[in-house]
């Protein structure tokens, strides 16, 4: 694992955790399990592969399929946005919003493999949700990660374009549209890997908010919100979007400080 965490500094900037979660997902094990207790086993045969595809940028959570996010653990893999801790921020938002309620109805705009919307559903167990996403690939990994933490009969994934042909009302719309404006650089295990559908977002990175926002005072139940997550540049621009349809809005930070979540109500 040292040696592999050498070679990965050409590439990451996490190369000791990269290399043990190769490690542990060679043996077959958690990283926990692996430093615990699995140090002195054989180095597996499959180590030097993995290693040698992170070191073309792959990201890790393509190389062991799994990514962890909030309270649970996802499928995930090529064609598929991977989750980021960022992304925590849209649940803790909501959990402030409601505190001792809890939303009956959940809708996820993008949803991706099911990120937001199964975190979600995990906190509130009597809660049913939506999740749409214009992918079949990642509809594919969201409704096999439902099945996976059992919440198959309370979440359903449909096919969609943001808001298009949804009815009814829901107490809680989550979103991580893509936010990125097209010329923006990336890094190469992102702009190389990731699927462009679920990054970029026109010039300034704002094309996806000006569809999703105009539709969800319709889609809103009373004392409900929504929470969009955006890029740290954009929270006066979402905001101005949801109070042009007479919307009141409010800010939120991840743990780096940075603007990460705009609630509209």
């Amino acid at each position: 694992m040292a040696d592999a965490a050498r070679q990965l500094e050409a590439v990451s900037d996490t190369p000791r955790l990269d290399a043990e979660l190769l490690m542990a997902h060679a043996l077959g094990t958690t990283r926990d399990a692996l430093l615990l207790g699995r140090l002195d086993d054989p180095t597996p045969d499959t180590f030097a592969a993995l290693v040698a595809r992170r070191l073309r940028h792959e990201p890790i959570a393509y190389i062991t399929g799994t990514r962890a996010f909030w309270t649970i653990d996802l499928a995930v893999g090529p064609g598929v946005l991977i989750p980021r801790p960022d992304s925590e921020t849209l649940i803790e938002a909501a959990l402030a919003w409601f505190g001792s309620r809890a939303p009956a109805r959940i809708l996820d705009l993008g949803t991706g493999p099911g990120t937001l919307l199964l975190a979600a559903l995990a906190e509130w167990p009597q809660a049913q949700g939506l999740g749409v996403d214009a992918s079949e690939t990642a509809l594919g990994y969201a409704r096999r990660n439902a099945d996976t933490l059992g919440m198959a009969d309370r979440a359903e994934f449909r096919l969609g374009n943001w808001a298009t042909g949804i009815d009814g009302h829901f107490d809680l719309i989550l979103a991580n549209p893509p936010y990125i404006g097209t010329e923006e650089p990336l890094p190469p295990q992102v702009r190389d890997h990731e699927p462009a559908a679920a990054l970029f977002a026109g010039i300034d990175g704002l094309d996806d908010y000006r569809r999703i926002v105009p539709a969800l005072p319709a889609l809103l139940a009373p004392g409900g919100a929504a929470m969009l997550e955006i890029g740290w540049t954009q929270a006066d621009a979402v905001s101005s979007l949801g109070q042009e349809q007479g919307m009141s809005s409010s800010v939120y930070k991840d743990m780096g400080g940075r603007p990460r979540v705009v609630r509209l109500t």
